[in-house]
């Protein structure tokens, strides 16, 4: 099934454009002349789109204010916005990014940015909505868990065990990206030695996963693994996730940078500090990344 699209835009120019590339790649494209219509028809259907590509600049709701209602409705939780803007000044970046845009995209962009970026938006998303749906598959006795380790070491453990973690922390629905983001960037960042360049590029040529099994499989990392602890109390869970890489310059990644709000990746430890957890700390070196989760006294037994 093709992914739907609302594109929303104010210029009738762009907006044929738009639409035209991306109906060539497939994907079934409604559009919008300003964010009022826009909100008319997301609002009617909830789950008729799975991505709005948006506008900044607008008349009667601007792009930062229809963004701004949709990420205050907890209907569109699962919902990517990526914003399209000929302004680059970083402060009006910024704005966008902490209002919850995934991705920001410079007008007018090449047919070739504009489907990599909406290919790789989808793609996360639907990630992020198959580990929701998964949950409810855990068995809950997990609450009953104090203290533990664990390891892991590829992709698929990393999902797994986010799974996991999010289950015993009370607070599965608003926890469980945030697990998995820290894991993948351990499994990857850390012990495979990939960097953000290096992923980048790899994200651009369609070979992230591909690059991933090949390292897993290389003597210079076969033997690594991810270190997971969990400590929970009557008033909080603390999870410290350890790498056997290098570490990190981590304090430039804790914010939302306008510096990388046109990249393919690099958000997900700012996201998981201000969306997942009530504390991100990252330890030393920056191979150790603990959190903590705040539980109410009643989901201990």
């Amino acid at each position: 099934m093709f992914a739907k699209l609302l594109v929303v835009d104010d210029d009738e120019i762009i907006l044929t454009i738009t639409q035209d590339d991306l109906e060539s790649c497939g994907y079934d494209v409604t559009t919008a002349e300003d964010g009022a219509i826009a909100w008319e028809m997301i609002d009617r259907d909830p789950a008729r789109f799975d991505l709005i590509l948006l506008d900044k600049v607008m008349p009667k709701l601007d792009g930062i204010a229809l963004l701004k209602r949709i990420r205050a409705d907890k209907r569109f939780n699962h919902l990517p916005v990526v914003m399209m803007t000929a302004d680059s000044q970083p402060e009006n970046i910024a704005e966008g990014l902490a209002a919850g845009a995934f991705y920001y995209l410079t007008k007018p962009s090449t047919p070739q940015v504009l489907a990599l970026v909406i290919k790789n938006t989808l793609d996360e998303f639907r990630q992020k909505r198959e580990l929701s749906d998964l949950l409810g598959q855990r068995n809950n006795n997990l609450n009953l868990l104090r203290n533990a380790e664990f390891v892991c070491r590829t992709l698929a453990d990393s999902r797994d065990l986010a799974l996991l973690l999010a289950t015993v922390s009370g607070d599965p629905d608003r926890t469980v990206n945030g697990y998995s983001e820290l894991l993948i960037n351990a499994v990857e960042h850390g012990n495979l030695n990939i960097t953000y360049a290096e992923k980048s590029q790899l994200l651009r040529d369609d070979r992230w996963e591909e690059e991933i099994e090949a390292r897993l499989k290389n003597p210079l990392f076969a033997g690594r693994q991810v270190q997971v602890l969990i400590q929970k109390t009557a008033d909080e869970m603390i999870v410290t996730i350890s790498d056997q890489g290098e570490g990190f310059d981590w304090h430039r990644y804790m914010e939302f940078s306008p510096d990388r709000a046109f990249d393919l990746h690099g958000r997900g430890i700012a996201m998981a500090k201000a969306t997942n957890f009530d504390q991100v700390e990252y330890l030393g070196k920056g191979n150790s990344v603990k959190v903590k989760v705040h539980l109410p006294s009643e989901k201990i037994e």
